[in-house]
């Protein structure tokens, strides 16, 4: 099959379900992970016959709505590729603005001890290992089936996190304190279902983004008082929220801790918090 005849099957079989721009974004990265073809200057081709035993199983998970990161296994996350499956969250760009911002905060202050609460599939602890590998690096899930790919994504990137199985609803603590405590919790209303695709809807897991309508800051409020116990007195956390509920999020954190600051992402939502004392 030919690039071209695969770019216009999927703009025929995709159309009810993506825009355009969707559309081509989906191409591309089938094209670049599942054939390997960087060169845009072969996205249209019509001439070259390439190998694809996988394309209608391909065409028909992605006519179903499942995201093409979960139909070719991987999402590409920072500067990596993650392996990702319908246990874990799909790394999103916000969550890749938590990691620069990160960065901004410590590029001469290296924290020595990191936790991610709630990682999925890995891929918050792993980044910051490659950017910190000096650190000391720990992550902990409720999913055993995340904490797997999480593993595995460990393994593949070369990195040493420690991975931890814990609900974070669960009173517990461990034996260390934090330099630096991440976390990208649940924390999608259940009200805010209706504006969501039927590809996250349907293939993602409603363990890692969903919260009651009745209590949205459960997570965070258990995050919060995981760090009076665990954060160092110079230490800070940091936390994806959701942009609907910043000002009520920081006055949350602002009840344990003296500073909460937000943090617009670059379509101008409030989509991170930093806390610390």
């Amino acid at each position: 099959m030919t690039i071209k005849g695969i770019k216009n099957s999927l703009y025929q079989e995709l159309n009810t379900l993506y825009n355009d721009d969707e559309i081509e974004a989906i191409f591309r990265y089938y094209i670049e992970i599942r054939l390997n073809i960087l060169d845009s200057f072969l996205f249209n081709d019509d001439k070259i016959e390439f190998k694809t035993p996988h394309f209608e199983k391909d065409l028909s998970e992605l006519k179903s709505g499942k995201p093409i990161q979960q139909v070719v296994g991987y999402a590409f996350f920072y500067d990596y590729f993650f392996k990702v499956n319908e246990h874990t969250l799909i790394p999103r760009p916000e969550t890749e603005e938590l990691i620069y911002l990160i960065t901004e905060k410590y590029k001469n202050n290296l924290p020595l001890k990191i936790i991610d609460l709630g990682t999925g599939s890995g891929c918050i602890p792993i980044t910051l290992n490659k950017l910190y590998p000096t650190a000391n690096v720990q992550a902990i899930d409720i999913s055993t089936e995340a904490l797997k790919i999480a593993k595995e994504n460990n393994e593949n990137l070369k990195t040493d996190v420690k991975f931890i199985h814990q609900d974070l609803l669960e009173d517990f603590q461990l034996d260390y304190k934090y330099d630096l405590i991440i976390s990208n919790p649940p924390y999608i209303r259940d009200l805010e279902k209706k504006e969501m695709h039927i590809n996250v809807l349907q293939h993602e897991p409603h363990l890692a983004l969903f919260v009651s309508n009745d209590d949205p800051l459960v997570f965070y409020k258990k995050v919060a008082q995981f760090g009076k116990l665990h954060l160092n007195n110079d230490g800070k956390i940091f936390c994806e929220i959701n942009q609907y509920l910043g000002k009520e999020t920081q006055e949350m954190f602002l009840r344990y801790y003296e500073h909460a600051i937000l943090h617009k992402d670059i379509s101008g939502n409030d989509r991170i918090i930093e806390i610390y004392n």
